[in-house]
């Protein structure tokens, strides 16, 4: 491993661990606010509900590329990821003024967040934006998801995301798509103080692993490579990393903060954080590190299997270590 692929792979950790330690933190204040989105957190049906979803965007996507209408596409992303961004900053920031029931702090924060994405989708804009979209969705589900509907949600998901970069292939071709799109659904990781990502295009680059939230973790490679062996040591302008390969192990993270009856582990700031959530988050980014090392290879991945696995394998390692009867880890 290059010293420019392990920047990369530290500072894919970082965001990882931001996304993570931001949903924790937010459970409880998001409880409080009255976020959760669903009313029986507890029903496994939900997790097919929003696999649905993710078929139906998947396809609208696709049809959008394909006949050329993908600004619309562009416009809702930056606006969902308003609303999502409004989420976190109403419970960060103090209620100096409300109107209408809304935080006007926050209804101005997310608004200058949308006008960056829109009018300057540099690197760094997409990351910020993307962090903090990543913990507002990490935490939304994880307190609308209890622990069964997670952990079908993240074990679908994960065989969804291998059939669709391994088999039918779709997802390689809507993260190229999502590329050019320049949101904050791919986050950007540059190995070059003069990389900028507004001069890139998704053509350009070489996929990596990809997941069912419509993301990616990639890298542009410098040479070219053959098709029947991968480059053993490429050199790459960037890594992209999918969101949604953080928002969704993040999901076990938050509901089992939320949902399991376990001791805090008394981290300041962090008073929802127990043992099950934290190991949770080393399995992810266990997960992770192996991921980043296929993808430094060249080839495309499939990232969920991996994030998810070590998620899920974690959380019940730490859930067993904490007490927990197996039955009742798996919310049953």
């Amino acid at each position: 491993m290059n010293r420019r692929a392990a920047v990369a792979a530290g500072a894919t950790v970082l965001i990882f661990l931001l996304v993570q330690v931001g949903a924790v933190a937010l459970v409880g204040p998001f409880v409080d606010a009255g976020y959760q989105t669903v009313e029986d957190p507890s029903d496994p049906t939900n997790s097919l509900l929003y696999l649905g979803a993710i078929l139906v965007a998947t396809g609208v996507m696709l049809a959008a590329f394909k006949f050329g209408v993908d600004a619309l596409i562009r416009l809702l992303v930056v606006f969902s990821g308003g609303l999502l961004s409004y989420y976190v900053f109403s419970v960060l920031l103090p209620p100096v003024a409300v109107v209408g029931g809304a935080s006007a702090l926050a209804v101005v924060a997310s608004g200058l967040l949308v006008v960056a994405l829109l009018v300057h989708p540099e690197w760094y804009v997409i990351d910020a934006a993307g962090v903090v979209m990543g913990i507002g969705g990490a935490a939304l589900f994880g307190i609308s998801f209890g622990l069964l509907p997670a952990i079908v949600l993240l074990t679908v998901l994960a065989v969804y995301d291998a059939v669709s970069v391994y088999g039918t292939e779709h997802m390689l071709t809507l993260a190229s798509g999502v590329m050019d799109l320049r949101v904050p659904v791919v986050l950007v990781v540059p190995l070059s103080l003069d990389y900028s990502f507004l001069e890139e295009s998704g053509s350009e680059r070489v996929e990596g692993a990809t997941d069912g939230g419509d993301s990616s973790v990639e890298g542009r490679e410098d040479g070219p490579t053959g098709d029947d062996e991968p480059a053993s040591a490429p050199e790459r302008d960037a890594f992209f990393i999918g969101l949604g390969d953080a928002v969704i192990p993040t999901v076990i993270v938050a509901s089992a903060a939320f949902f399991l009856d376990t001791p805090s582990l008394g981290v300041p700031g962090l008073p929802a954080l127990t043992l099950p959530a934290l190991t949770a988050m080393v399995g992810t980014l266990c997960g992770l590190l192996v991921l980043v090392r296929m993808v430094m290879a060249g080839r495309a991945h499939a990232g969920l299997p991996l994030l998810n696995g070590g998620a899920i394998g974690g959380y019940l390692v730490g859930a067993l270590a904490a007490g927990v009867p197996l039955a009742t880890a798996f919310g049953l």
